[in-house]
């Protein structure tokens, strides 16, 4: 098969489309044929670049961390997915041997690994995954719009729905609306019943979260993002603010303007990390913070489910055979306003 392998850290020239033996899946697996895998940021220019090796990764690698396209082999002991199945991988994969796992506490498993970074991942043709780590998907959402929400959409959910516990008629702020987890808030909480402030560093991701069904768009590159949070309710503020972006600059505005009793729930701090608060307005207003990371399992089919209805709508930028790889991750490291760039290895036939 085709496979896009790293055997250095570097530039996008370090990726190469190699040649490979074709995985066979072993007792538990299945083999998934890709139609779809994203470029991310973090987990994979930034772990091509080597900075990542924090978490343990080591090469020769396979990165792609979110493939969704259909199961062509089933290993022995598999009984609940079938040569056909429509999935999508789940990008974190349990021990199967920690107290949690032998508990049946999968999310709280201790020594996950994570498809792409620990294990080779789904740059290529064909993966060979658990079987317990594939989750179908409806017939009617599209491989490109499966693998976006499989990514991003049930740790929005987590933080708006779990952590923060959204209510109808709650003001929530989401920080960073233009991007992948930021709309996806923006939809999620509209979901929710919540009247949403969508807010940006720029006109265009502004006008993105307004489009996706946020109530008041704020760009804090030419407002101040506190007066007009404030303004928009009425200076009481806001209940719920939604960050994974951790902006020194912009994060203490968003803190000042909210509500008595406001939570933040934040899943990133690629802005940041350190971000300076003022603790008087968090112990005086009694404000919770609060971090997540990773979903629930029990929150993909809802979001998949969002997404075949058109309730959720993934942003999808561009959709690249493999061997455009190079491209793909510098069209990801320059154009932030693209939205999703998906690899698509059935594209590589193509002449």
């Amino acid at each position: 098969m085709k496979a896009v392998v790293i055997r250095e850290f570097g530039g996008p020239g370090v990726l190469r489309l190699e040649d490979v033996p074709d995985p066979v899946p072993g007792p538990g697996d299945v083999v998934v044929q890709v139609y779809a895998v994203s470029v991310n940021r973090v987990l994979d220019v930034a772990m091509r670049n080597g900075e990542q090796r924090h978490r343990g990764v080591t090469l020769p690698l396979i990165p792609g961390v979110d493939p969704s396209g259909v199961i062509v082999a089933v290993g022995d002991g598999v009984e609940d997915r079938a040569e056909g199945d429509r999935v999508a991988v789940l990008h974190r994969i349990r021990c199967g041997q920690c107290d949690a796992c032998v508990s049946g506490d999968r999310e709280a498993c201790s020594n996950r690994r994570m498809v792409g970074l620990h294990r080779d991942g789904g740059d290529a043709e064909l993966i060979r995954i658990p079987a317990e780590s594939t989750l179908p998907i409806p017939d009617d959402l599209g491989f490109p719009e499966a693998t976006v929400i499989s990514r991003h959409a049930p740790t929005a959910y987590k933080l708006l729905v779990h952590m923060a516990d959204v209510q109808p008629g709650d003001d929530v702020l989401v920080m960073g609306a233009g991007g992948n987890l930021g709309s996806l808030g923006v939809q999620i909480a509209k979901m929710r019943g919540a009247r949403v402030i969508a807010a940006a560093g720029s006109a265009g991701r502004v006008r993105l979260g307004t489009e996706l069904g946020a109530d008041v768009g704020v760009d804090y590159s030419v407002s101040d993002l506190t007066e007009a949070v404030l303004d928009a309710t009425g200076g009481r503020g806001v209940d719920v603010v939604y960050d994974n972006i951790a902006n020194p600059t912009t994060l203490p505005k968003a803190v000042a303007a909210m509500a008595r009793h406001g939570r933040l729930v934040t899943a990133g701090a690629h802005g940041g990390p350190f971000v300076t608060l003022d603790f008087g307005i968090i112990y005086d207003r009694q404000l919770t913070i609060m971090g997540g990371v990773g979903a629930r399992l029990a929150d993909y089919a809802p979001c998949f489910e969002a997404a075949a209805r058109g309730d959720l709508k993934a942003q999808v930028g561009r959709i690249m055979p493999l061997r455009d790889i190079a491209l793909a991750h510098r069209l990801t490291e320059t154009c932030p306003d693209l939205g999703k760039v998906i690899l698509d290895p059935t594209l590589d036939g193509d002449n």
